[in-house]
């Protein structure tokens, strides 16, 4: 169970860093402790599993990156942990993900992969692709952004 403070240390790290050389100690101040004592909350977190890390998000399309695609791809069972380590270790891959599958639907890994431009994406795939060996994917491009926000805990 967590305490009351350390609900209230998660709803403050709910929310964006500010980008400055001292970022918790405004959180620190709104918590009426001190930013040693925060620091030490979130390294227990860190401790105990309930943080994983930070990290920051970055707006892909404002720094150049246009190309934005999920791929869907069909990978027998007994290869998904070979195949989805391979996946994730292409620097350009920011998220990968095992998923069931469905009637009619048979992807089980899930990427998402950016670069400069759709063809670039095509390329990098294609290159994954050889790489996995696994031939069988859907590539599907971002059109909008319609949500972008974290997650918000005890609100």
């Amino acid at each position: 169970m967590l305490s009351d403070f350390e609900k209230r240390v998660i709803r403050e790290l709910g929310g964006d860093l500010p980008l400055e050389s001292s970022p918790f100690a405004d959180m620190a101040r709104h918590l009426n402790v001190t930013e040693e004592q925060l620091l030490d909350t979130i390294r227990d977190f860190l401790r105990r599993g309930l943080l994983r890390r930070f990290g920051a998000a970055l707006r892909h399309q404002r720094v150049g990156y246009g190309g934005n695609a999920l791929v869907a791809w069909v990978v027998p069972p007994d290869r998904i942990e070979e195949v989805g380590r391979a996946v994730a270790a292409f620097p350009e891959v920011t998220h990968c993900y095992q998923r069931a599958t469905a009637p009619g639907w048979p992807y089980n890994l899930y990427s998402m992969v950016h670069r400069r431009s759709e063809a670039e994406c095509r390329e990098l795939v294609r290159q994954i692709s050889a790489a996995v060996n696994v031939k069988d994917y859907i590539v599907l491009f971002s059109t909008a952004e319609l949500k972008r926000s974290s997650m918000q805990y005890f609100r």
